[in-house]
């Protein structure tokens, strides 16, 4: 007879069913002291190295990442980076603009093609804003650490402290110039939007 999901659910409660004594304490302890540490939070994986894979280390396996978005060059010694939004094609606008060296980030918000990433989250939101705003530069010939000034938008100020953090964990390292402004966003659901500059040294 095939289990039922109670049965399931005992089963993997049982596994838990332990106890761990000083001594193993301290030899588990002894032993994580010996790893490397992986650097960063949860979600940094697929942001930078070492992008942990099932297989190991993703990068040991290429020598270089092709570019997040499509580049097509502009009038003027101009490149561009389009994301693929329904908006960018609506409103004839790039996701970025390189222009020497200076990269300008259109308002980016947490929309993958037609979808919005994040849900009612502002937090999850944010990141998304910031993967995409830097997959943009990285294709631009960037990095995120070129971000040179951003302006945040956010829909309701209950979520300007976590819009902040958010700007702070990925952004602190470097202290860009900074605008937060409360606005009324475009599109329902949208909680956030962040526009950035860059300049490539």
């Amino acid at each position: 007879a095939r289990l039922g999901q109670s049965e399931h659910i005992e089963d993997t409660v049982g596994l838990f069913g332990f106890e761990i004594d000083e001594e193993s304490r301290e030899e588990i302890n002894s032993a994580v002291e010996e790893f490397d540490p992986i650097p960063g939070d949860c979600g940094d994986e697929y942001r930078k190295p070492p992008f942990l894979t099932a297989a190991g280390d993703l990068s040991d396996h290429f020598d270089q990442a092709p570019a997040p978005y499509p580049v097509l060059e502009g009038p003027g010694d101009r490149t561009r980076a389009l994301s693929g939004t329904v908006w960018e094609d609506l409103a004839g606008f790039s996701r970025a603009v390189r222009k020497g060296d200076r990269i300008f980030i259109s308002g980016t918000t947490a929309t993958h093609r037609d979808r919005l990433i994040g849900g009612t989250d502002a937090g999850s939101q944010a990141h998304f804003c910031l993967d995409k705003i830097e997959g943009a530069i990285q294709s631009l010939g960037g990095t995120l650490d070129d971000v040179v000034r951003t302006r945040v938008y956010v829909a309701n100020a209950d979520d300007a402290a976590t819009v902040t953090r958010v700007h702070g964990v990925r952004l602190g390292h470097i202290h860009p110039a900074n605008t937060l402004v409360l606005a009324g966003l475009v599109g329902d659901g949208y909680l956030v939007e962040i526009e950035a500059e860059a300049v490539v040294d």
